[in-house]
């Protein structure tokens, strides 16, 4: 079991040294996010064994699809992608749904908050829904972002 893990860690690694080496940093990025997000959105599938796989597969998975969107979305997409989930996450309502649309590239997206609570060291946290359409391919994301000191949002 112990190898299984340090193997799909190993894989993973070898995909993000690959992708740095290849392609722009925001592919890169992309595959990164991609991964922690399959990650986690896998390990929240089975029990033992069977979790360490779901998770494995879902970083992999994750790393492809990231790897794709970060490809495609240039730095302009990235401003507008972020000014809307900064702005959303700090004044809009729960299951208000705010969009962003580069008209040089066609790009745009979604981010929508599903809850808010504050945790027990009083960090204010929103999970999150979001979407990011490249041509006619939609992708959609599940996250969480924590309020910092600064009154900026980051996802976690």
């Amino acid at each position: 079991m112990h190898r299984f893990k340090f193997a799909m860690l190993g894989l993973a690694a070898l995909a993000l040294a690959a992708c740095t080496e290849t392609t722009g940093q925001k592919q890169s990025l992309g595959t990164l996010l991609g991964a922690v997000a399959g990650g986690v959105a896998g390990s929240q599938v089975g029990d033992g064994r069977g979790k360490l796989v779901a998770t494995g597969v879902g970083a992999l998975l994750g790393a492809m699809i990231g790897s794709e969107i970060g490809e495609s979305l240039d730095r302009a997409d990235q401003l507008a992608m972020e000014h809307s989930a900064q702005q959303t996450l700090e004044t809009a309502p729960v299951g208000t749904t705010s969009t962003w649309h580069n008209p040089d590239s066609g790009n745009m997206g979604t981010f929508t908050p599903t809850q808010t609570y504050q945790q027990n060291d009083g960090t204010y946290c929103r999970e999150f829904t979001q979407t990011v359409t490249i041509g006619n391919r939609t992708e959609e994301a599940y996250g969480t972002a924590c309020r910092q000191p600064d009154g900026s949002w980051q996802i976690i």
